[in-house]
């Protein structure tokens, strides 16, 4: 028997329904609907899509994921007819957080929509952490001071756009930079705006097409101490000195070749 007729199965017996009202609800014969859900026979697309939606279920998982291994009632559903994992939490009550691996960061773009990688994850917990779903993501680079390699910023899942607020940070999952750290700006009708804390960096802008996630800061994780002089304002000055030093060159070297 395929996924999908376990699915059809296993979902509709999860709503106490008969194959005549599920078929009657789909304008088909109810012999039709059995021989789907006896696999001797594959539903045609327009069928499909609408099985899909009478099920609350997003196509590829029908056809890829056992169903009846998650719990349907709490799984989260996304804007673009994903589903994530549903909020796990450990014998006490406490949310379990996936993490995404600092080496591996960038395979989390093409395992974001399966549940089967999701789950595969390593997990913490904190217990002051309640209300939505978590996940911890890797910083990296040097665009949001202080957070260096090494820390983890732990993001609660946005799911609407008009929930970002204005200089607060959050975690862009995004298809052409993957996982990305920084301060949302504005809202224009087809992208937002985002910014770097690090001043080096210009604000840009991120097309809603490429937006797969957004998480909002939650709190970090640093796993690498800082030196003693790090933050001085000696340290600093260094900083934005040697930074327009290397303005100042890369405008030389230009106007030189020009």
């Amino acid at each position: 028997m395929s996924i999908l007729s376990e699915n059809m199965r296993y979902l509709r017996g999860k709503l106490n329904l008969s194959q005549q009202k599920v078929a009657d609800d789909l304008l088909i014969t109810r012999g039709r609907y059995g021989k789907y859900e006896d696999d001797a026979a594959e539903p045609p697309l327009e069928i499909l899509i609408k099985i899909s939606k009478y099920y609350n279920i997003s196509i590829d998982l029908l056809l890829t994921i056992n169903v009846s291994k998650f719990s349907i009632d709490e799984i989260m559903e996304l804007p673009d007819n994903r589903i994530v994992l549903p909020i796990r939490v450990d014998s006490d009550g406490n949310n379990q957080i996936e993490i995404i691996p600092q080496k591996a960061s960038m395979g989390y773009l093409n395992g974001y929509g399966d549940p089967e990688y999701i789950e595969s994850l390593e997990i913490i917990s904190l217990p002051f952490l309640k209300g939505g779903k978590f996940r911890a993501f890797p910083a990296d680079g040097d665009s949001m001071p202080p957070y260096k390699n090494g820390t983890y910023i732990v993001g609660k899942y946005v799911e609407n756009l008009s929930d970002l607020k204005t200089d607060r940070t959050y975690v862009f999952i995004t298809a052409n930079d993957g996982i990305s750290y920084k301060r949302f700006q504005f809202h224009e009708a087809d992208s937002i705006w985002v910014r770097a804390d690090n001043q080096f960096y210009e604000p840009y802008k991120i097309p809603l097409s490429e937006i797969k996630e957004i998480w909002e800061f939650a709190c970090s994780i640093t796993t690498k101490e800082y030196e003693p002089d790090e933050f001085s304002e000696h340290h600093i000055q260094n900083f934005i000195t040697e930074i327009k030093t290397d303005i100042k060159q890369i405008k030389e070297t230009i106007r030189d070749k020009n």
